[in-house]
Parts: C-alpha cells; sequence; structure tokens
C-alpha cells in the first residue's frame, strides 16, 4: 500500500510539473521566445519520448500493480499513447524529425478523449455506455484524485498536451529552418 501511495505522489508530482512546462510552452509560442523556443526544440523527442514513457509505464502501474482496472475510455487513451513510447524512442534515437506528424494525431484524439473522460469524472459530461465487452468498470469512477482537480484521465490528458506541444514545436522548428 505504501509504493501505491509514493507512485501516487510521484505521478501527481509529474503532473504538475508538466502543466507548468505546458504554460511555459504556451507562453514562448505565444510570445516567440526563440530561446526557450529552440530549446524545447532540439529536445522535443527526447522530451516528448519521455512524457510517453512514464505515462505508459504509470498505466501500466495502476492496474498490474495497484490493481486498479481500466475502464473502456483507458483503453483508448492506452491504445494511442503506448505506441507513441516505442516510436518516440526510435525515432530520437534515429534522429527521425519527421514522426511530428504522426506523433500530433495521435496525441491529439487521445487528449480529446482524455478530456472527455476527465468531464465525466467531474461531472460535466454526459455519461456513455461505458462498459467494454461488460466487464469494464464505469469510467467516471475516480481511482484517484490529489489536489482537488487531478485524476487518471488529468494525467493523460497532461501527457498528450505536451506530446502535442513538442510536437507543434518541432514541427514550426524544422519548417522554419526549410524555409531558410
Amino acid at each position: 500500500m505504501q509504493l501505491i501511495a509514493t507512485v501516487n505522489q510521484l505521478l501527481m508530482l509529474a503532473t504538475i510539473a508538466g502543466q507548468i512546462i505546458l504554460a511555459v510552452l504556451i507562453v514562448s509560442l505565444a510570445t516567440r521566445k526563440s530561446d526557450l523556443l529552440n530549446f524545447f526544440a532540439k529536445r522535443a523527442l527526447i522530451f516528448s519520448f519521455i512524457v510517453a514513457l512514464m505515462a505508459t509505464l504509470g498505466s501500466l502501474f495502476y492496474s498490474e500493480i495497484a490493481g486498479y482496472e481500466p475502464c473502456k475510455l483507458c483503453w483508448f487513451q492506452r491504445i494511442l499513447m503506448y505506441p507513441q513510447a516505442i516510436i518516440l524512442g526510435l525515432a530520437w534515437l534515429k534522429k527521425d524529425y519527421n514522426i511530428a506528424l504522426y506523433s500530433l494525431v495521435l496525441s491529439s484524439l487521445g487528449a480529446l478523449i482524455a478530456a472527455y473522460h476527465y468531464l465525466l469524472q467531474i461531472g460535466l459530461a454526459p455519461a456513455i455506455g461505458c462498459s467494454a465487452v461488460g466487464y469494464s468498470i464505469s469510467c467516471a469512477q475516480r481511482f484517484v484524485m490529489r489536489f482537488g482537480y487531478i485524476t487518471i484521465p488529468m494525467m493523460s490528458l497532461t501527457a498528450f498536451l505536451l506530446i502535442i506541444g513538442f510536437m507543434i514545436i518541432l514541427k514550426r522548428s524544422n519548417l522554419l529552418n526549410k524555409l531558410k
């Protein structure tokens, strides 16, 4: 039980750190802070890989060690995140910056599902039929709620949005470099 509490705390802090980084990314894009944009652009693949890997390992921890049964919406988010841990890692190793568009598509779909899932959990979205083949738990069930707003879908949403932010910066930097 102590392990679950410790991992929960670490994932919650990682989520808050991710949200702070996301705010910095947005401000950097809006103000065109070239130093920050260049910093993130040069490291976009490794940062995205780390985010996807942490999200994947966190998800597996919750289902396989903590025993939290994933719902149907969790499975859709996993389908969109797990492959990214592999393809972003390979892209980083091979320095293949063409991954940005593919990762943007997967992460955008994942962010939409995670946002809906979060709104469902906090009671702001209408419930849909959520049982996967009749054995899944309700998508509205919250296993975790910390700091008054962080749930597992919020962690997922933060991860998808971070990857989107990194990929947008990567894509913009590549486009700008090609135009020069």
